[in-house]
């Protein structure tokens, strides 16, 4: 019996059937292998070649070379020496010199102390291998034939290294104590900013979320006024407050702002809109339950705060703490205009690059500084994915009661952090209006001649403005459309989980290490992709790639709000997707259509790390011009170019507003009823 009712129990294994797919589903899937082909393309390869270029090493092979010498009278008597032989016999170059970049040259000369170029004595030198190569002036030679040269040509020979792969590189990096400090540097100046920032921020929030001080809404506009400009505007504002002519240097009690003094309070200054937005999300989500059992347990304020308050919050401020360190360990403009002898490693990459043309060098400190940044950036995902809902259906929103003497406290102390705002401001306008700091204070309009500087003109301006424009509609287009095909697709899984990550790896990556990436991708000559660089395609590439991160999450969010019942409903009715995307989806997430494209806008219009490498003298930014025209001393016209990006910001900001509420109350009057 139990035989017979064991077998009739379990069913006969079938065939596996799998559901067809429907033409939606195959342009959906098709969608999405474009928009990660484009993701692949303009991020996972340049920063592949970024990579094997830190791998690569070039060195002098001396042992490749072989040389002969005559006698006064020309004549040869067969004796040949080899280059790594003649450098032991006389010593020339150190093994450390003979380590070099990919443009490296090394003049023979030094291998025969008696050689005089006035001398009759002739010289022959050679390959003696494959891959060898030499100079003649400008002409290369890599055959294995003998190159005879009376002592005036000989003195312009210069031998070419040999290329490699191998961990030289990093092994030159780690062995140069001035390149290393720049690791110990970075970090911290970032643990030191993030720390005040944080504090600073989480103070504000706190005052804005839990008082009933008067003139809330002003304080959060002065609050988040440093999104709008360049990092590196703060850096000219502390130049003219503290600097050697500074109004107030003595405050400083005889400490130069140029250094670490200087990039921390520009640090906070720039990094606190994010960790104050970050932070009073958290705290704007609470259960007044909690507060209340508080009270009838007879808490103390403090002991509220520290067991109901902060446990709360603990999450905002983790996120806040490494999106502050984030920034400022990537940033390169404030180091740059403020910092000084003090190295950082965002500026070692420009060093390398610009200034020794070293870019083996760069790469391998880009290799260096992401680390740190994907670091922080994992961590805080970890933590991120062990948040749990604080708010459930049944909870009481809190509402703070009026208390005077915490409203006053508070009020005082916002106004200290907008005064501190708006005084950087304030002092980049002021510095933009006088004639000549500190001997002529009299009112101009003469640092807005930007086409008589050096450094940039109103080109670069409108050349900015250009870029924002291109970002904001290009970039909105590629970002929410992917988030939706990613989002309301039907299975395969697999392609969405690696969306997903291509999706998510932007944000871990500075904006240094990307333009240098793209150097070394869309500059190789076999790159089919080459004729685009140093156009303004591949700056408006960069920035879409480099702020895709932030855009797609908030894409995804708002399509997560809708049910994939629409989805069903439609293809029921026999719909084609794309009539759904365009009539239902778009017009019910166009609030989150526009929040993106803003974004794009203005991170645009700011970028300077991003872009430092990829410009040419036809696509100049206003961002790059005030960089340009402080390091020419023009820091009066700088100030003024760093104020005409924060008006244009805001004005598209104000514009958006007026833009959005008017379109919005025509699209969105469902949302009322």
């Amino acid at each position: 019996m139990s035989v017979l009712s064991s077998t009739s129990n379990k069913l006969p294994e079938g065939p596996v059937v799998k559901g067809k797919l429907s033409r939606d589903d195959i342009m959906m899937r098709g969608g999405m292998m474009v928009i990660a082909l484009y993701l692949v393309i303009t991020l996972a390869f340049p920063l592949y070649a970024m990579l094997s270029k830190s791998f690569s090493t070039y060195r002098m092979e001396l042992s490749q070379y072989e040389f002969q010498v005559s006698d006064e009278d020309g004549v040869f008597d067969g004796t040949i020496l080899t280059g790594a032989q003649l450098n032991r016999e006389t010593g020339a170059y150190e093994d450390l010199e003979l380590s070099t970049g990919s443009d490296g040259r090394l003049p023979v000369t030094k291998f025969f102390p008696d050689f005089s170029f006035r001398s009759p004595v002739m010289y022959m030198v050679r390959n003696t291998a494959a891959g060898g190569r030499f100079l003649v002036g400008s002409k290369l030679h890599n055959d294995l034939e003998w190159v005879t040269l009376d002592s005036n040509t000989f003195r312009r020979v210069q031998l070419r290294p040999v290329k490699a792969t191998g961990v030289d590189n990093f092994v030159n990096y780690f062995s140069t104590p001035a390149l290393f400090n720049s690791i110990k540097n970075s970090l911290w100046i970032a643990v030191i900013s993030t720390i005040v920032t944080v504090t600073l921020a989480f103070w504000f929030a706190y005052s804005l979320n839990r008082s009933c001080m008067r003139y809330k809404g002003v304080f959060r506009l002065i609050a988040m006024a440093p999104i709008l400009v360049p990092s590196l505007l703060p850096g000219i504002a502390l130049v003219y407050l503290f600097g050697n002519q500074g109004m107030i240097k003595e405050l400083l009690f005889g400490a130069s702002i140029y250094g670490p003094i200087g990039i921390v309070i520009g640090s906070v200054f720039f990094t606190f809109p994010h960790a104050f937005m970050i932070i009073s999300t958290a705290l704007a989500i609470s259960d007044a339950r909690l507060y209340e059992a508080a009270t009838s347990l007879r808490a103390s304020p403090w002991r509220t705060f520290w067991t109901v308050t902060i446990p709360g919050a603990r999450y905002g401020l983790i996120s806040a703490a490494f999106v502050v360190f984030n920034l400022v360990i990537t940033d390169f403009g404030l180091p740059k205009v403020i910092g000084g002898q003090f190295n950082v490693l965002a500026v070692d990459i420009y060093k390398q690059v610009i200034g020794q043309q070293n870019f083996e060098m760069g790469a391998v400190v880009s290799v260096v500084l992401v680390v740190p940044a994907i670091l922080a950036f994992g961590i805080d995902r970890l933590v991120q994915s062990k948040q749990v809902a604080l708010l459930s259906a049944r909870s009481v929103p809190y509402q703070p009661q009026p208390n005077e003497r915490v409203d006053r406290l508070s009020l005082a102390y916002c106004t200290l952090v907008a005064v501190f705002i708006v005084g950087i401001l304030a002092v980049c306008q002021f510095a933009a209006l006088i004639k000549f700091w500190p001997y002529d204070l009299s009112l101009s309009l003469n640092n807005y001649q930007f086409d008589k500087m050096d450094g940039g003109g109103w080109g670069s301006y409108y050349n900015s403005i250009k870029l924002g424009l291109l970002t904001a509609v290009a970039g909105t287009a590629i970002v929410f459309f992917g988030a939706y095909l990613v989002e309301k697709s039907n299975g395969f899984k697999l392609g969405r989980a690696l969306f997903q990550m291509f999706a998510m790896l932007p944000m871990a990556i500075p904006g240094m290490v990307l333009g240098l990436a793209y150097i070394f991708f869309f500059n190789n000559p076999s790159n089919p992709l080459n004729g685009i660089y140093g156009t303004m395609a591949i700056l408006v590439i960069c920035s879409v790639t480099h702020f895709y991160t932030v855009s797609h999450l908030t894409a995804v969010t708002a399509l997560k709000q809708m049910d994939r019942e629409f989805e069903s409903v439609s293809a029921s009715l026999k719909q084609p997707t794309m009539k759904l995307f365009t009539r239902v989806t778009v017009p019910v997430c166009l609030p989150s259509v526009l929040d993106i494209s803003i974004y794009l806008f203005v991170n645009a219009m700011t970028t300077v790390s991003a872009v430092v490498f990829l410009y040419s003298p036809k696509t100049s930014l206003a961002s790059i011009a005030v960089l340009n025209m402080d390091d020419a001393g023009d820091i009066a016209p700088a100030a003024a170019m760093g104020m005409m990006i924060f008006y244009t910001n805001a004005a598209a900001r104000i514009i958006h507003l007026l833009v959005s509420k008017g379109v919005l109350t025509r699209t969105q009057a469902w949302r009322t009823r």
